[in-house]
């Protein structure tokens, strides 16, 4: 069922291969290696990996190229090596350009390209992508860019000319000849790869000339300060012995784009190969380097949901003989949007899955940060592209793992679960570190472990002791439910408490037209919290203060920054925004009309709803009367505050809907006849 719901922070030059130093830390680079190191001095030099395939990936989704560029410093302070961006080429403009991530405007957009050339109306410039790549470049964070080479926009009139002189002059040649027919059969190798998939025009990128625009934008984004590449629909692009169609064009799309562009050999590159319906997910590792495990994040998020970590499950990575070149998650933006793990799964949940997958030796994690505000109750949260996502990419225990990580490079694994009990597990790395996450009741301590005795501090409160002594784990308080334990000292680095800033969680985001709502602004570890509304002057604030936000007069929304630095002058930055609603109501007795398409069945309900998630019934709604051959009508039985409605056929495998599955209802008028365009 369908549910509505730095300002100058100067940086040093990198110190070493692994050290930033941002203003403020010392010129020695040396980290902490005794074995019982309890050291409170702290440092903003922020140790990450050199390469990515050891280090860990945030997922920026939907952020623009600005917010990324402030946010820098929150990154690295986070841990991560590497930023991954949305889609950065031309694309779609949908709902004369609305930026909600669903509802005026829509997310994936950026997933439907128009041209291969940077800058879009949801995440920036081009002049702007390359000042985020600048600043990543102080920090030592590298830059993955999201691209789609496999399809296009359905709404072919938005293509470039540039993009369909470079498929051969028109758009019968910019796609396969197969792409009139729909994909059905994923196993079809041919079909998988030249079939045109949920609607998007299926791209020849067999075709020379295609290849070489392609390999020109890939160029361009290595040019602004890119470091990789992650490729959309992978394993929709044919391998060099998939059967192809019979136009005089080779397969070999993937040996053009992983050799031919510049700095190639030093470039991260993956492919979003979904397993299942072969896959042939080995030959996708050997022809691009990596590729996602989409089936392990599925495990590990039944694994942490049903609180059954056994060793079984949490080893496996469930790619057979193929090597482990993998990019690994929790969840993805298709499982959070697509699969509903946004209603299955927590954000602590979350974070106790990315404990798990970060913690181990092999793959690279990556990690999908939650649109901001959102929830089990609302999956889009303050529904805003272009804006930061949740806080939970900086939350304690994920930056304690992130740090765990990079100190364990080169550290073998060793997966147990304490005391036998498979609702905790322990991942250790040799005898240096160990991860333990503990995802039910109180886990007692003194099992055995591998780690070299000695006294540990927990690395996510950063106050509870451990102690191992002859092969034994003990300390005098149990590991609580639903937590992580991150135990390591060699390689340990003392970093000050982030600057924290933001808004109440009740906050109220879409404000009716002419009136106004009060935000109460949150702030920690900070005495120089300072917010900018609508592009005013900075005003200094304090934890619980409260403002008045309204939309200004012209404008199609409110904007709040809010800046802060920690003790050692690291900067942190949150930008929300406000929508304006219209707020209308529906008296009983209004009557509507919908005309069903001839395929629908004669059986036809409307489901009712409002953003305080009042229904008239459970989906799919109350049976509309039959007025006359292919019309029907529904009557409002009472008052109604800002309904809408969605039409449908029945609540059975193949039933339909207008408007679709996972689209908003449309605004209720009374007497209309509604019909499908």
């Amino acid at each position: 069922m369908f549910k509505r719901i730095l300002s100058g922070l100067l940086v040093s030059a990198l110190l070493t291969g692994t050290v930033v130093c941002i203003t403020g830390c010392s010129n020695s680079n040396q980290q902490s290696g005794s074995e019982d190191n309890n050291s409170t001095n702290t440092s903003t030099e922020y140790a990450h990996a050199d390469k990515i395939d050891d280090g860990t990936i945030l997922q920026c989704f939907s952020w623009d190229f600005n917010t990324i560029k402030e946010s820098m410093a929150d990154i690295a302070a986070s841990g991560y090596t590497a930023l991954q961006t949305s889609p950065i080429n031309a694309c779609y403009e949908g709902e004369n350009g609305g930026m909600q991530l669903y509802g005026d405007g829509k997310w994936y957009y950026h997933y439907q390209p128009t041209d291969f050339k940077i800058g879009n109306y949801q995440l920036g410039t081009r002049d702007e992508f390359k000042a985020m790549c600048d600043e990543a470049e102080k920090y030592g964070i590298k830059v993955i860019v999201d691209v789609i080479a496999n399809h296009t926009t359905p709404t072919t009139s938005a293509i470039s000319q540039d993009l369909i002189d470079a498929g051969g002059g028109s758009l019968d040649t910019l796609y396969h000849k197969n792409n009139a027919y729909d994909l059905t059969d994923y196993s079809n190798r041919l079909a998988c790869t030249t079939y045109k998939m949920g609607g998007l025009p299926d791209i020849n990128t067999e075709r020379t000339s295609f290849q070489d625009y392609f390999i020109e934008f890939l160029n361009d984004c290595i040019a602004c300060g890119a470091d990789g590449f992650r490729y959309d629909t992978a394993k929709h692009i044919g391998l060099p012995d998939d059967p192809k169609e019979d136009d005089g064009f080779t397969n070999n799309f993937w040996q053009r784009v992983t050799t031919e562009v510049n700095n190639a050999d030093n470039l991260f590159m993956y492919g979003e190969v979904l397993q299942g319906n072969n896959e042939r997910i080995a030959d996708y590792i050997e022809a691009i380097g990596h590729t996602t495990a989409s089936t392990y994040g599925g495990k590990i998020r039944n694994a942490i949901t049903n609180n059954t970590l056994s060793k079984g499950t949490v080893s496996d990575y469930w790619l057979g003989n193929a090597p482990l070149n993998m990019v690994t998650w929790v969840e993805s933006h298709d499982n959070y949007i697509n699969d509903g793990n946004w209603y299955n799964m927590t954000k602590e949940q979350v974070i106790l899955g990315w404990a798990v997958i970060t913690a181990r030796k092999d793959g690279t994690p990556l990690f999908f940060d939650r649109p901001y505000n959102s929830s089990v109750e609302n999956e889009w949260g303050m529904n805003r592209i272009g804006t930061e996502g949740d806080d939970m990419y900086k939350d304690k225990s994920v930056k304690a793992v992130n740090f765990f990580r990079t100190a364990m490079i080169g550290e073998e694994e060793n997966i147990v679960n304490p005391n036998s009990d498979s609702t905790a597990v322990m991942i250790e790395r040799g005898t240096k570190g160990a991860v333990i996450v503990n995802t039910k009741d109180e886990l007692k301590t003194g099992f055995e472990t591998n780690l070299a005795d000695g006294t540990y501090v927990d690395r996510v409160d950063g106050k509870t002791e451990y102690t191992v002594k002859n092969g034994k784990l003990t300390s005098t308080a149990d590991i609580p439910a639903n937590s992580v334990v991150v135990l390591y000292n060699e390689g340990f680095k003392e970093y000050a408490d982030a600057a924290e800033v933001g808004v109440a969680e009740d906050t109220v985001f879409d404000i009716e037209k002419g009136k106004s709502v009060d935000v109460t602004l949150t702030c920690a570890n900070t005495d120089n919290a300072e917010y900018v509304l609508n592009d005013s002057k900075a005003v200094a604030y304090k934890n619980g203060d409260k403002i008045t936000v309204s939309i200004p007069d012209g404008s199609d929304k409110a904007t709040l920054v809010l800046t802060a630095q920690n003790s050692n002058g690291v900067k942190t930055y949150e930008r929300v925004e406000f929508s304006p609603i219209e707020k209308y109501t529906i008296e009983s007795g209004t009557k509507v009309y919908f005309e069903k398409p001839a395929s629908w069945d004669d059986q036809i309900f409307a489901y009712v709803y409002n953003d305080e998630m009042y229904e008239n019934e459970t989906w799919p709604g109350i049976e509309m009367t039959k007025e006359s051959d292919g019309k029907y009508s529904y009557s409002f039985t009472k008052d109604w505050e800002t309904p809408y409605i969605i039409f449908n056929d029945g609540d059975f495998a193949d039933s339909q809907q207008y408007p679709g599955s996972g689209e908003n209802g449309l605004v209720v008028e009374k007497d209309k006849t509604y019909t499908i365009e």
